[in-house]
């Protein structure tokens, strides 16, 4: 859903490298899932700091209400997005080799103060289309409807999960991230 519609995307996803791409598709399906525009991208601040300037600079201008952008390592772009664009960015840090992703986290987190990012758990992409989705919300009650909607099927999943353990007692099957 890479605004394939001739609507404006109503949130930007930028990541600092194809490889980020598993990690901020989670946030393009959370925002499909709520039927929320986007447009997706790469883009280097760092490498291509022209190309992501144009970006940012003219990201309220394409109707973006919201940027969500990944980035491990050095993890400047979310700053940068937020240092020029006017409205909410939410980063995500991506978890690198180096350091399993702090590095990433801390560079997003410790903006100065005026320049706030919204951020994210490491690789926490889901949440940042679940957070882009409820700042939207609050001038969209069709949207807030699929956010209560969608809050009462998470509880209706942990619900089902404590009757069937309730159930099988210490025959209970372990989930299999836990093997």
């Amino acid at each position: 859903m890479a605004n394939t519609k001739k609507t404006q995307p109503k949130v930007g996803i930028v990541m600092g490298s194809d490889s980020d791409f598993p990690i901020m598709k989670k946030a393009a399906d959370i925002l499909e899932k709520f039927g929320i525009e986007y447009e997706m991208t790469v883009i280097s601040a760092h490498r291509m700091p022209d190309i992501f300037f144009d970006y940012a600079s003219s990201a309220k201008e394409k109707g973006f209400k919201v940027i969500i952008a990944g980035a491990g390592g050095a993890a400047h772009l979310p700053g940068m997005c937020a240092a020029i664009f006017p409205l909410p960015v939410i980063g995500v840090p991506i978890k690198s080799a180096a350091l399993s992703g702090v590095d990433s986290l801390y560079s997003i987190v410790q903006m100065p103060s005026g320049i706030p990012v919204a951020t994210v758990a490491i690789d926490g992409g889901a949440n940042a289309g679940i957070l882009a989705a409820k700042i939207l919300a609050t001038s969209d009650d069709k949207l807030l409807k699929k956010l209560e909607a969608y809050k009462e099927e998470l509880k209706s999943g942990v619900v089902a999960k404590k009757e069937k353990m309730e159930k099988l007692g210490k025959d209970y099957p372990m989930p299999s991230s836990s093997k």
